[in-house]
């Protein structure tokens, strides 16, 4: 396993980010494993040397949380792990259990803390833009999270790079903690994310840490046009389904799937690369429902594309409109 720096950060964490909203409560998803089903894979995780564990707080409703800090707990020393858990998404009816206010910031990281079972995350994010609430009362917020000890380092999700742009600014001329990652939607699906926020992103140090690199499966090969596919996630992810199915989408496929056999691997190893081949790119976010989804994960971060395979992979590509940041 290779490690690297989090964006200009010090930290180190594995090029591969195991993600674990996977593992959870069927009653939240029912494509979700539930916790027995799911610890094995934290398990292996670690044994194939990936440190660093991404949550969130609205996963199952915290119990992804849970799952993940019991693991941990059990087959890790926590200075041994990085943990990045998120903030946002509603955590009940209450209307003040949302949102990036200072009032649901300074309740959630306590629960999270809770729930995870440690006295600190590594990486606190923002799972969205919040337009309700100003920059400032969150900047200033995160800021003493970070000033308590509870994050040591805070990150940001989804959404416009004026957005980001703006609060980074937010934070610079106060003084506060600013933004050492960005978890943007990107693979080779949806690439709109290099006009903006990837240039920002570099220039500014900022750890890119993708979410949906295999873009929710789509880039295995295994999805119709007429039913989604044969997987029960497949066939109940709603919300995949909104973000991809354009004809564009398979022909990039089509291209994965050519590669992927010349070179006589999976689609998914081929797609993952191409991911890591990307100026910026520190180490995206892969879920495991499959032994071999942690498998293809390792074995992409030392499978070496060539310039003729990237520029092949990335040819039959079309514009989308803009996707996830809701």
């Amino acid at each position: 396993m290779e490690y690297v720096n989090l964006g200009s950060a010090g930290v180190k964490v594995s090029r591969i980010c195991l993600g674990v909203m996977t593992y959870g409560s069927k009653k939240w998803r029912e494509w979700v494993l539930e916790e027995a089903e799911g610890r094995p894979f934290i398990s292996r995780a670690l044994e194939l040397g990936i440190n660093f564990f991404d949550t969130a707080d609205m996963y199952s409703l915290g119990c992804s949380e849970e799952i993940l800090g019991r693991a941990l707990k059990d087959f890790a020393a926590r200075d041994r792990v990085v943990i990045a858990t998120k903030v946002f998404h509603a955590m009940s009816d209450d209307p003040n259990h949302r949102g990036l206010a200072r009032k649901h910031i300074h309740h959630a990281i306590d629960d999270s803390l809770r729930r995870l079972g440690t006295d600190y995350v590594d990486v606190y994010q923002i799972h969205r833009f919040d337009y309700e609430t100003p920059i400032e009362e969150t900047m200033s917020a995160l800021n003493d999270i970070v000033r308590a000890g509870k994050a040591l380092y805070i990150g940001a999700s989804s959404m416009f790079a004026w957005q980001f742009a703006a609060m980074q600014q937010v934070a610079k001329e106060n003084g506060w903690a600013r933004f050492v990652t960005m978890q943007n939607h990107y693979n080779l699906i949806y690439r709109e994310e290099e006009r903006e926020m990837m240039p920002l992103c570099r220039a500014q140090g900022v750890g890119l840490i993708p979410w949906s690199p295999l873009a929710r499966g789509f880039l295995a090969g295994n999805r119709s046009r007429t039913d989604f596919g044969d997987t029960l996630r497949a066939k109940t992810d709603e919300y995949a389904q909104k973000l991809y199915y354009q004809d564009s989408d398979f022909a990039v496929v089509d291209r994965v799937t050519e590669i992927a056999q010349k070179r006589g691997v999976s689609n998914a190893q081929i797609a993952l690369a191409w991911v890591l081949h990307q100026p910026g790119v520190t180490s995206p976010i892969v879920g495991a429902s499959k032994a071999k989804h942690l498998e293809d994960a390792v074995a992409a971060q030392e499978l070496k594309l060539d310039d003729a395979e990237i520029a092949a992979l990335a040819e039959p590509y079309r514009p989308h409109a803009v996707l996830g940041h809701s």
